[in-house]
């Protein structure tokens, strides 16, 4: 039975950091970086300290509960496990899919906007090319899907290191850009604090390793490294191309901009940005490959508990994939792609987002509350980690919601 073929152990701590890394980056700083400036103008960089400081304290948690309880659909897993509750379980797993889902979508519409430098195809047939051919590429396996993602990703941090390059060869003031404190007004803190929750969106993907854990090889050591190391990674890169970017542009070209790191890297180095544009070409095909290959993973994962109809659990015996699974959330991300614009995409994903680790940060204190132990080593965090984390992913929310 196609059914009972377990996923394959094959991914090693460099493949996992390269893995985390990919998504990460590829989500964030290529796609979003304009969106995060027109909010947050001069003060950019403070947005992604602000929201890498948020995802922190989540890391921590998913560190903890992904080597609890090493599955796929972790989330689904840890709610199930504080709270005993398969619906509330099923419901946080099909959240999980829609950010994977919205997200691919979002970096899709941003892909191409870049694709659109180098061809005059109409967007709508690019996005449709982009979600068939990695669609294919995730069926194929995991092992080669990471691969891939792998190389993607050191092209796409070459591209961002590129850049922070230029601006210092440039003689930008980068270190005073980021040392620059937000005045205490209202104005600046709200664009400060909108513009970190676009900027949460560029740290999402360090909890797609949790959904990865059953292909690990040793995964109780290797998958809290991995997210700790994405999180590191990401936030240097984050901030200092930030600093960059709104050092070198004026602020209403880069928010206006759909291939804002082209724009920048053509101001700072005075050369074609089509280079630049390429990087971030494959930088955003990483993300939407991560996200696909995520999302199939937590709907494999549901199946296989119950919450959702038993083919989507049927693992292919030759790729060793869930075929239906990843065929379900290509067809999903396509309409998405082709009818909704960036900006609502990202927001509808950092908020979507947060909920999830809302929920996540809250089974972990219920878990510790009763005192539920797990056979499995893992790692522990102190139990003020997930409590903070809870509150400010809940204040995150609110300050969308209400803004």
């Amino acid at each position: 039975m196609e059914s009972a073929v377990p996923l394959r152990r094959r991914l090693g701590l460099a493949l996992l950091v390269l893995y985390g890394t990919g998504i990460t980056v590829g989500a964030g700083i290529y796609v979003l970086i304009g969106a995060v400036a027109g909010h947050a103008g001069i003060y950019a960089p403070w947005s992604f300290v602000v929201a890498a400081a948020v995802m922190a304290l989540t890391v921590a948690s998913y560190a903890e509960l992904s080597t609890r309880f090493p599955v796929s659909a972790g989330e689904a897993a840890y709610v199930r496990a504080a709270f005993q509750s398969r619906a509330l379980a099923t419901a946080i797993g099909l959240l999980t899919v829609v950010t994977g889902v919205v997200s691919s979508a979002a970096v899709t519409v941003g892909s191409a906007g870049y694709i659109q430098q180098f061809t005059d195809l109409p967007q709508g047939l690019i996005v449709v090319i982009v979600i068939v051919l990695l669609g294919a590429v995730a069926a194929w396996g995991i092992l080669e899907s990471v691969v891939l993602a792998s190389l993607f990703t050191l092209i796409e941090v070459g591209g961002l290191v590129t850049v922070i390059l230029a601006g210092i060869h440039a003689d930008l003031p980068i270190v005073a850009t980021i040392t620059r404190l937000p005045p205490l007004d209202a104005a600046a803190l709200s664009g400060v604090g909108f513009g970190s929750l676009l900027a949460f969106f560029a740290f999402i993907g360090f909890e797609d390793l949790a959904n990865v854990v059953e292909e690990a090889k040793v995964p109780h050591r290797d998958i809290p490294r991995a997210m700790v190391l994405t999180l590191g990674i990401s936030t240097v890169l984050y901030v200092l191309v930030a600093a960059v970017a709104v050092s070198a542009v004026p602020i209403e070209r880069l928010s206006s901009s759909s291939a804002p790191l082209s724009l920048v890297f053509r101001q700072v180095a005075g050369v074609s940005p089509a280079t630049i544009s390429a990087i971030a070409i494959v930088a955003t095909l990483n993300t939407i490959l991560a996200q696909m290959t995520m999302a199939a993973r937590v709907v494999y994962g549901l199946a296989r508990e119950g919450g959702l109809p038993a083919i989507f659990a049927r693992v292919h015996r030759r790729t060793g994939t869930p075929l239906v699974a990843t065929a379900c959330i290509a067809a999903c991300v396509v309409p998405l792609a082709l009818f909704v614009p960036l900006t609502p995409l990202a927001e509808g994903t950092s908020l979507a987002t947060l909920a999830v680790f809302a929920l996540v940060n809250l089974a972990l204190l219920r878990l510790r509350y009763r005192g539920v132990q797990s056979d499995n080593p893992h790692v522990s965090v102190p139990i003020w980690i997930p409590a903070i984390g809870f509150v400010t992913c809940l204040a995150m929310m609110a300050g969308a919601l209400f803004r």
